[in-house]
């Protein structure tokens, strides 16, 4: 049985230290996939972009800085837990979207209740899906090489 939980959240997306824009953000969890959040980005005038990383490096970045690569997430401000800037990056081109902290702590608090943090490797089902997506990438890797 597939559950999840989903939210909307409305984030700035910081284009210029002058030029910043509100953008509807579709946050996702799946319990086929719990150790992941997705949040999809709904861009004006370009499809939906999808990021999946971490959950918990989303719990970790509501309250301090974290992350390294591709997704950093850190508090707008270090003294207030107001704000949280989240920065994804691919190669050379980043965006960064800034969030009201409190709808992403409820969204996670949400899936906290559906997976308890540290409980995902219970889940029966985990294991098998796991195998099957790491089977479908080394079949497409194959292929493609």
């Amino acid at each position: 049985m597939r559950e999840s939980v989903q939210a909307e959240v409305m984030m700035s997306f910081l284009v210029s230290e002058e030029l910043s824009f509100r953008i509807p953000v579709e946050l996702r969890y799946e319990t086929c996939d719990p150790y992941a959040v997705r949040l999809t980005f709904h861009l004006p005038g370009d499809a939906p972009v999808t990021w999946a990383f971490g959950r918990e490096l989303l719990i970790d970045g509501v309250g301090r800085p974290c992350g390294e690569g591709d997704v950093r997430i850190a508090p707008a401000d270090a003294e207030v837990l107001g704000e949280v800037l989240i920065r994804l990056q691919v190669g050379g081109d980043q965006a960064l979207f800034r969030s009201s902290a409190p709808p992403l702590v409820a969204f996670l608090d949400r899936t906290d209740k559906l997976v308890p943090l540290g409980q995902e490797g219970a889940l029966a089902d985990f294991d098998a899906h796991l195998d099957e997506a790491l089977d479908r990438i080394l079949a497409e890797e194959q292929s493609a090489g």
